[in-house]
């Protein structure tokens, strides 16, 4: 950025103004480049507490710019002060009290802005002047400002930053947020991501790694790709959607195969990376578990392999032997432990938990549908030609035939597994066996 292309205007606002900029559509909270909140109720009574004791606090920047012919004052930093102003009165939810010594009181009390407002003394909060900061200049000179300013504090995550720089030009970007959106529940109950971590946009950047090492079909180097990706904005919808629908379907298989997930290592973000990535890879390989008693087998090596790894952790801090056969832990447990998760160790602990998983996984049949050969001896050696699931007599017309065991759980298409069914009935049964 340059002088040339960046001005900026220092110009202090009072509350109330700041309200109405707000209230009439002018004041956005969310621009493209903002981060999510992550101040928690005490900050944000603190924040109170400092106005109504008529202490100064830090200068908010803004945006300015037009939007359908309209001012609009972009926030760039100070998002969670005005936030947390606007809750306190009630303009956005979330409204809170604060514990505070008004002027002219005796003692500390509970102080609400309906307790202000009865008392006429809400001009302590819409009376005090913040300092105000226009900021003009080229859209990439403003995210750079956003990312300047907030290098300080609780400084921006690389996910972060990459919001505010692509989040406007990335149709990559954008997916993610809204995939990540839709599992944040499913990362919490799996116990691979925390409420801090969600609120500082962890989720949208496992999404983004596990959808680009999908669609690339191998682990990456999580920075220089994600980065790159972003900058080239070169992605194919079509190829950028089938790589989320296969994310999606990989982090919902593991959610049913391994309901436990959160009791394992495999919940931390790193090993849960490696699982979903090699689940994707058999699903895209057609290979399926076929019965509860082989998911359960499958849960049992899962869970033990964590419990051998962590035990390998505790011997390695006591400097203890280690024990014949247990090299493939240590091997493992060494992808983990050293300070970068470089490509070559990802692909290290894909390969160790595809050695213990594969086997346990059937491939499905190559052939999804019945042939006509197949439809025409099913009909012809038939004796009654009822439907199987409704026992109704079947025509030619609305003929259908069903995998008896599901085809998308290693039902095989052939003859011995076929049944002749209504169409209606068909559609109705579903991937039932």
């Amino acid at each position: 950025m340059t002088p040339q292309t960046l001005q900026h205007h220092p110009k202090p606002q009072s509350i109330l103004t700041l309200k109405n900029l707000y209230e009439h559509g002018h004041l956005n909270l969310e621009p493209g480049f903002q981060r999510q909140s992550v101040w928690i109720e005490r900050d944000r009574a603190k924040l109170i507490d400092s106005i109504l004791r008529n202490y100064p606090l830090p200068a908010i920047f803004l945006y300015r710019n037009q939007k359908d012919g309209e001012i609009i004052y972009d926030v760039i930093d100070g998002k969670q002060r005005l936030e947390s102003i606007f809750m306190f009165m009630g303009l956005m939810r979330g409204q809170f009290e604060t514990k505070v010594q008004l002027p002219g009181d005796d003692e500390v009390k509970k102080v609400t802005w309906r307790h202000l407002c009865k008392q006429k003394r809400k001009g302590l909060i819409e009376g005090y002047e913040i300092p105000v900061i226009e900021v003009d200049g080229e859209f990439g000179d403003i995210v750079n400002v956003f990312v300047r300013i907030n290098s300080t504090g609780k400084a921006l995550t690389p996910q972060e930053k990459r919001h505010a720089k692509y989040y406007d030009s990335s149709p990559f970007l954008k997916e993610a947020a809204r995939m990540a959106r839709r599992h944040e529940q499913g990362f919490l109950d799996m116990g691979v991501l925390s409420t801090a971590q969600i609120s500082r946009m962890k989720h949208i950047e496992l999404i983004c790694e596990l959808a680009l090492s999908i669609h690339l079909g191998d682990v990456l180097n999580k920075k220089s790709a994600l980065n790159q990706i972003m900058q080239k904005n070169d992605f194919d919808m079509r190829e950028l959607n089938k790589a989320f629908r296969r994310c999606g379907a990989a982090i919902n298989r593991i959610s049913r195969m391994f309901p436990k997930l959160y009791t394992t290592r495999f919940a931390q973000v790193t090993d849960f990376y490696t699982l979903v990535v090699l689940i994707a890879k058999f699903e895209e390989e057609g290979l399926i578990l076929t019965d509860r008693k082989r998911n359960r087998l499958a849960w049992d090596l899962l869970s033990t392999f964590s419990t051998k790894i962590d035990e390998m952790r505790v011997k390695q801090k006591r400097a203890e032997n280690i024990e014949a056969g247990q090299e493939i832990f240590r091997q493992y447990l060494l992808t983990v432990t050293q300070n970068t998760d470089e490509v070559h160790q990802r692909r290290t602990r894909q390969q160790i938990l595809e050695g213990i998983l594969r086997n346990l996984f059937l491939r499905k049949d190559d052939q999804r549908l019945f042939s006509q050969e197949q439809r025409r001896i099913l009909w012809n050696t038939s004796e009654d030609r009822k439907c199987a699931r409704c026992h109704k007599l079947v025509t030619w017309d609305d003929l259908t035939i069903d995998h008896v065991d599901p085809h998308s759980r290693g039902g095989k298409t052939g003859l011995k597994n076929a049944a002749l069914m209504h169409r209606a009935c068909n559609s109705a049964k579903g991937n039932r066996r």
